[in-house]
């Protein structure tokens, strides 16, 4: 799979993986024009007496990218990031491409070497997001009120979440009947691919299902 980063892990050595993916990525960050990076991601730059930092909204919350020690800390909010969730935010502001909206509905599978990982996708994704609330999509409306989400116009459900300031993801779910099964899919603008890698984009569709899930327990 083309990644530009270093490949997120999902087996032994998880946090000793991502901590170097982080450490990777932070050195990237520091490399940059930190005034561009900001114009081509939606980011804010912000320099004061403690020096240059960047404001990012991530999933209906803002954070704070302090340089040069690449710090991410939230603002108004004591929930803390998972290390992937910190090597997602640090790819999509270095992998940003400044590539607009175009208004165009993918899959998974369109993606650069979508249809070869699309079983993994659907297994850490789409799965879960069935198992879940296929039998009640209503449910996923509502839990997708904490990450900002809100209705769009597919299936028998849907919801547009703005994971980044140009980048949402769109879960979808249909019903099903006496002679279909309930089905699900998530989609995404077709410019995702100017912000994030194929595998950056399975991160952050499973960290999105999963945040769904829990915020119903």
């Amino acid at each position: 799979m083309e990644n530009s980063r270093l490949p997120l892990p999902h087996q032994c050595h998880y946090e000793q993986a991502y901590g170097l993916a982080y450490r990777l990525a932070a050195e990237e960050l520091n490399r940059r024009d930190i005034r561009k990076l900001c114009s081509l991601s939606g980011a804010r730059y912000l320099e004061g007496d403690a020096g240059m930092a960047i404001a990012l909204t991530y999933l209906n919350r803002s954070y704070r990218i302090t340089l040069p020690d690449v710090a991410i800390t939230p603002a108004g909010s004591r929930e803390p990031l998972s290390i992937r969730e910190k090597v997602l935010i640090l790819h999509y502001l270095t992998l940003a491409r400044g590539t607009p909206v175009t208004g165009r509905a993918i899959t998974f599978k369109e993606l650069p070497e979508g249809p070869v990982y699309f079983p993994t996708f659907a297994k850490r994704t789409v799965d879960p997001l069935l198992a879940r609330f296929g039998k009640e999509p209503g449910r996923m409306l509502n839990a997708a009120g904490k990450l900002g989400g809100r209705r769009a116009d597919y299936g028998d459900a849907a919801v547009a979440i703005q994971a980044f300031p140009l980048v949402a993801i769109t879960p979808v779910l249909w019903r099903g009947d006496s002679e279909f099964a309930p089905s699900a899919s998530i989609i995404f603008d077709a410019g995702i691919t100017g912000y994030l890698s194929t595998e950056d984009v399975t991160v952050l569709c499973e960290t999105v299902v999963w945040k769904l899930i829990k915020s119903l327990e």
